[in-house]
């Protein structure tokens, strides 16, 4: 049966703009933005099997052009609308944070640094640059590591912080095997990049590491 031959509330497409994009699954998400199906399948139920095969929406969403493309109903096309879609999203995420202080909305800098960095599959290392009033002046990747660990060195982010004239940093890094428990090398590495941004008197808040769930803050743990 065809998606319009269903009953109106149980469209997806009807249900979003009823209820909300909330209210619905991640087939019926994923349907919408397939729009059709395929011989035999509804754009639903292709959104069921390519859920399945991926093993979930973060892994299709995550999947490289290779990967995404060997899957039936799909290929660079979609591939390219979904990267835009993205994309845009970490946009969104990224006005929200200029608009406020870092500190005031603390979930909406969790929800961008997941956007930026949950998906990366070695270590990456980054900063958000805070003015005075700790309003973002600017997201910076500054280092890539391999699948289990990144070189970072000081000198490279003070350099960056008197680039951007901070007046506060918030340092971010994540861990590829979705574990956001902090190591002693990380703890370590935080109280040598706080000592070194001292000096030139910019204050690090916090430090989170970006894991399969929220951020870990090691300022909430007493870590910092």
């Amino acid at each position: 049966m065809s998606i319009r031959d269903w009953p109106a509330a149980e469209r997806p497409r009807e249900k979003l703009l009823n209820q909300g994009a909330a209210a619905l699954t991640d087939a019926e998400l994923l349907a919408i933005f397939l729009r059709t199906g395929v011989s035999g399948q509804s754009a639903v139920d292709l959104a069921r099997h390519l859920l399945n095969d991926f093993g979930g929406l973060r892994q299709l969403m995550e999947a490289d052009l290779k990967g995404f493309s060997r899957h039936l109903g799909l290929g660079p096309a979609k591939f390219a609308q979904l990267q835009a879609v993205l994309e845009m999203a970490r946009r969104h995420l990224a006005e929200r944070i200029r608009r406020d202080s870092a500190l005031e909305s603390p979930q909406a800098v969790r929800d961008y640094l997941k956007a930026r960095l949950r998906h990366e599959h070695h270590e990456v290392f980054a900063c958000l640059f805070l003015d005075a009033k700790h309003r973002v002046l600017a997201f910076e990747v500054l280092f890539h590591g391999t699948i289990d660990g990144a070189s970072v060195y000081p000198r490279q982010v003070v350099k960056r912080a008197l680039a951007h004239n901070a007046a506060a940093l918030i340092l971010t890094h994540n861990h590829p095997s979705g574990v956001a428990e902090p190591s002693q090398a990380d703890r370590h590495l935080t109280q040598r990049l706080k000592e070194a941004l001292a000096l030139i008197d910019v204050r690090v808040l916090d430090h989170f590491i970006v894991g399969d769930g929220e951020p870990l803050s090691l300022a909430e743990h007493g870590w910092l």
